[in-house]
């Protein structure tokens, strides 16, 4: 499969690459939201929208940042368009679903901080994607990212009928789900022959 194709873009960002399952980006979230399976669901809704709307913006952004050489203020720009993103999400959100609002809590807005976010701005920029290929790129890591959420929300909730030592429980057998997990999506990398 061509490295460069949408097709293998958008599955590399998904799965062979996943931004938290192997490249460890956005474990915040991905430990503090993933109770739920609904909670974990639309918080994945919410991070690939802002993901989708930096993606197009750092696009742009980077254009016109090298079109006048100040390639240098990169990164600025592209914490402020997130932050800005994550508001609009915000808004929405409290206006549209305050019970949604409250169920997500403090990680809402902590998605400006999402190291995801930001690593998705600086990885299509430094692999030089065009607009569509950005677009692929950003849809594939918001379905991955939201694929692990679920991922460990559905692991989760089986677990509270499990028996479980005492010691396990809580934040161990969270580490110890988000270690299986990240195994068992290694085994993605063959996807694509040697352009993994």
């Amino acid at each position: 499969m061509d490295p460069n194709s949408l097709t293998f873009i958008f599955l590399n960002a998904a799965l062979i690459n996943n931004f938290v399952l192997a490249l460890f980006l956005g474990l915040c979230p991905f430990l503090g939201v993933s109770a739920k399976k609904e909670t974990a669901w639309n918080m994945g809704l919410a991070t690939m929208f802002v993901m989708l709307v930096s993606s197009i913006s750092a696009y742009g952004i980077n254009w016109i940042l090298v079109k006048f050489e100040i390639e240098f203020l990169r990164l600025i720009c592209y914490i402020a368009v997130i932050a800005s993103a994550v508001q609009l999400v915000e808004m929405t959100v409290k206006k549209f679903s305050p019970a949604l609002f409250r169920a997500l809590g403090i990680f809402l807005p902590l998605i400006t901080t999402n190291c995801a976010i930001l690593g998705l701005a600086l990885f299509q920029t430094f692999r030089e994607y065009d607009f569509f290929q950005s677009l692929a790129f950003s849809t594939g890591a918001g379905v991955g990212f939201t694929i692990a959420l679920m991922l460990m929300a559905g692991l989760r909730e089986k677990l509270e009928l499990a028996k479980l030592p005492t010691v396990s429980k809580g934040a161990a057998m969270g580490l110890m789900l988000a270690g299986l997990l990240s195994l068992a999506f290694m085994g993605f990398a063959g996807l694509g022959g040697s352009h993994a």
